[in-house]
């Protein structure tokens, strides 16, 4: 596939997503226990696609958005734009470590069985490419390498439709289980 067809492809995909999210209803927020009590890690991402739970806020303020989840790996879709940029004139390193702790942390999550949660513990990012306003989108692929008990790791990239690397990283969340909500 041509780089022409991966961008016009992440697009549809992209615009399907956000339409199918807001026609469920999906917004920006924070989705209640009640919301995602009994789901797994998996059910939850799926249920945040489908519109049926909020989207995180950093979504709308980074201009990023998950596009694709499934067992161990999370997809997210972001254009760099001048707002994201540092006194520098370049893209801040926090649009690029934000894009890929979403996509590693969100592969993690799919992971989580109900009544399990994690916290990242450690992130490191690599930037290895300048993004601009004028590269496009370009997509977070997360992919867990390792889910246990106590510990989860994973990896990402940021690639764009031309397949070059923009940034990598690794993760090591710490699993633990979630203390269940008394109510009195």
């Amino acid at each position: 596939m041509t780089p022409e067809e991966t961008l016009a492809q992440w697009n549809e995909q992209r615009n399907a997503v956000v339409e199918r999210m807001l026609a469920g209803g999906g917004k920006p927020g924070l989705a209640r226990p009640e919301m995602v009590a009994g789901k797994t890690g998996l059910e939850t991402m799926q249920a945040m696609l489908a519109g049926e739970l909020p989207f995180p806020h950093i979504a709308d303020t980074l201009d990023f958005s998950l596009v694709e989840v499934g067992p161990g790996k999370a997809i997210f879709q972001g254009t760099p734009q001048l707002k994201h940029y540092n006194p520098l004139g370049t893209v801040h390193g926090g649009w690029y470590a934000t894009l890929l702790d979403s996509a590693l942390g969100c592969a993690v999550h799919t992971m989580m069985p109900a009544g399990r949660a994690y916290t990242t513990a450690e992130l490191g990012v690599n930037i290895v490419r300048a993004a601009s306003h004028t590269t496009g989108p370009l997509r977070a692929i997360g992919t867990v390498i390792h889910c246990g008990r106590q510990l989860a790791t994973a990896e990402a990239r940021i690639v764009g439709p031309d397949g070059k690397l923009y940034a990598h990283a690794t993760t090591t969340c710490l699993v633990f289980e979630v203390a269940a909500k008394t109510v009195g």
